[in-house]
């Protein structure tokens, strides 16, 4: 996860070296109300308590509402587009299944797999700190539920499913450009903390305000 904890620690300097900016420029780049739509781009790196993990991308759509100048809610629906590959280490008694039919349950299992993520919905809070009339820092929060699908097949050729549903607290951070009035470029680096699983998001999408 080097690559998203590097880009989390940018974004957070930026945030602190933005916040004395923008004091310097209060009442400019405030955000209007409304609704707005948006969608792009987005990579994500999963890891579950097992340290089963890989990374994954997927297409992302979001529907918000900035319900005052610095403060809007805004839902996401994000697909998954291929899947990544894991090593799985474990042994049948994880699964009370005798691969080799050997008559117990003490071989190991050493099988190659596949992870991707089926949906991933999240609702969140999102606070704008305007930095000038064209680019924004923001911090979100919120919750998120998520569908992930990990699956090997062992040498004996059984599969076996060890993904599943997952849901738990979001939290991150990012920056907008304003194109024009109504377009927007998002950077977005989200952290979320599942109950089985956690995972890194990093999303570039294109955003438009009514």
């Amino acid at each position: 996860m080097t690559f998203t904890k590097l880009l989390a620690g940018s974004a957070a300097l930026a945030l602190i070296t933005g916040t004395a900016a923008a004091q310097d420029q209060m009442g400019q780049g405030t955000e209007d109300t409304g609704l707005y739509v948006g969608g792009g781009y987005t990579f994500l790196d999963i890891e579950s308590e097992e340290d089963i993990g890989d990374n994954t991308n997927a297409l992302t759509g979001r529907l918000g509402w900035q319900i005052i100048p610095n403060f809007a809610l805004e839902g996401e629906a994000t697909f998954g587009i291929d899947d990544g590959e894991f090593d799985y280490d474990g042994d049948e008694d994880d699964f009370d299944f005798d691969d080799n039919n050997d008559g117990d349950l003490d071989d190991v299992l050493n099988a190659d797999g596949e992870l991707g993520l089926d949906y991933l919905v999240g609702l969140y809070g999102k606070y704008t700190l305007p930095v000038t009339d064209a680019v924004d820092l923001y911090a979100r929060a919120g919750y998120a539920f998520a569908e992930i699908d990990a699956t090997f097949e062992t040498a004996g050729g059984n599969e076996f499913s060890i993904g599943g549903s997952e849901s738990g607290f979001a939290f991150g951070g990012g920056a907008g450009l304003d194109m024009t009035e109504s377009s927007t470029v998002r950077l977005d680096y989200t952290r979320y903390e599942f109950e089985d699983a956690n995972a890194d998001g990093v999303n570039v999408t294109y955003e438009h305000k009514f």
